[in-house]
């Protein structure tokens, strides 16, 4: 017993002033009092056209009391056999960029609405307008009829380390302002068809509801929109990704001014550069992006950048591999001379490329 309590009154002495805290959990109360009033619930509303049923195929005639009887009238009308449009619904999350209403969301929440409703932490629900949207990076800026809103503070992805705390608040099933927080699991990830956002992953729980929602840091900013998950399941499966909120923020400036988003242009295909690649290219390590194919009159071929060149460094910015170069290249104004660091048979050299407009850019 002396020696059991010997033990005790040491620990007890080494948890005083003297000794060095446990590091504990981060305390978000005050972070989610603060910035809650500022994110949204979204819902949105379509007609949807049932397709014709096959010729000789009607709806089965069911006893009254056939839990069935529900849905077939719900997708497929009382008396026209299938045709009888429904109201499609669909629900997301948004936040507060400005005192008079403009508020962010993703695309996907808002595509081909005919009805968006904004439901703000006060309850108020206030019919939205789509004041534009763009595919390549999947934001869209509504507008409603308010002022004097509680508007989020804009931070900076690029400040985030990994491991560091970061926090959502949305929507998910329809479950207004849910709180959920994890780590920042990785950067720069490149997601399939998603070739011009570095995003960023994490461990958040993002479910069906909280797209479009703010990631926040400690320090209350938005860091990132939440987007997307990566799941075999449908659910969560401690794989999120979000949108860095520079990159959102600039596509936000330009849909709010002129109404959609233009993008450079460099007019290549790229792919990674493996280690048998970049030994082969007499390289320390494998970087960079290397050309696989220059396009006909783009600015590339105009620059006479050929097929077999790396790119290593684009406005004197590391590119750390094929993913980089393509939200670099988007981002610069058109019309600007760019110059690139590459590797050409073996040896170093710089060559400046006047970017062009992306092609075909639809929003």
């Amino acid at each position: 017993m002396q020696k059991l309590g010997a033990i005790c009154a040491l620990m007890f002495l080494m948890s005083g002033p003297g000794c060095a805290a446990e590091p504990s959990l981060p305390d978000f109360t005050g972070l989610v009092k603060a910035n809650t009033p500022g994110v949204v619930n979204i819902s949105t509303t379509r007609e949807v056209e049932m397709p014709e049923l096959p010729p000789g195929l009607r709806i089965p005639k069911l006893p009254d009391d056939n839990p069935l009887n529900e849905w077939l009238r719900k997708f497929f009308g009382e008396e026209n056999d299938g045709q009888a449009p429904y109201d499609a619904e669909s629900l997301g999350s948004g936040f507060i960029v400005s005192e008079d209403g403009y508020i962010v969301t993703n695309r996907h929440v808002v595509e081909d609405a005919d009805e968006i409703v904004v439901r703000l932490s006060d309850h108020r629900e206030l019919a939205a307008h789509l004041v534009g949207q763009d595919i390549y990076s999947d934001i869209a800026l509504l507008k409603i009829k308010a002022d004097q809103l509680p508007v989020l503070k804009i931070g900076d992805s690029g400040d985030l380390r990994l491991g560091e705390w970061v926090l959502a608040i949305g929507s998910p099933f329809g479950f207004d302002h849910s709180v959920t927080a994890g780590i920042v699991s990785g950067k720069g990830r490149s997601l399939p068809r998603e070739n011009y956002i570095p995003f960023i992953q994490t461990d958040v729980a993002i479910n069906p509801g909280n797209s479009g929602g703010p990631l926040f840091n400690l320090d209350g900013e938005v860091v990132g929109i939440n987007s997307q998950i990566y799941s075999r399941t449908g659910g969560f499966m401690g794989l999120s990704f979000a949108i860095p909120i520079e990159m959102a923020m600039d596509v936000v400036e330009q849909l709010k001014t002129k109404g959609s988003v233009l993008r450079g242009w460099l007019g290549v295909y790229i792919q990674e550069v493996t280690s048998g690649l970049a030994e082969s290219f007499n390289m320390d390590r494998p970087t960079g992006a290397l050309i696989a194919r220059v396009l006909p009159g783009g600015p590339a071929q105009q620059a006479k950048l050929r097929v077999g060149d790396v790119i290593l460094r684009y406005a004197g910015k590391r590119v750390s591999n094929s993913a980089a170069l393509p939200p670099m290249v988007g981002r610069t104004p058109i019309g600007s001379k760019v110059q690139l660091e590459l590797i050409r048979d073996g040896k170093s050299i710089t060559q400046d490329v006047i970017i062009g407009e992306l092609p075909g850019q639809t929003s």
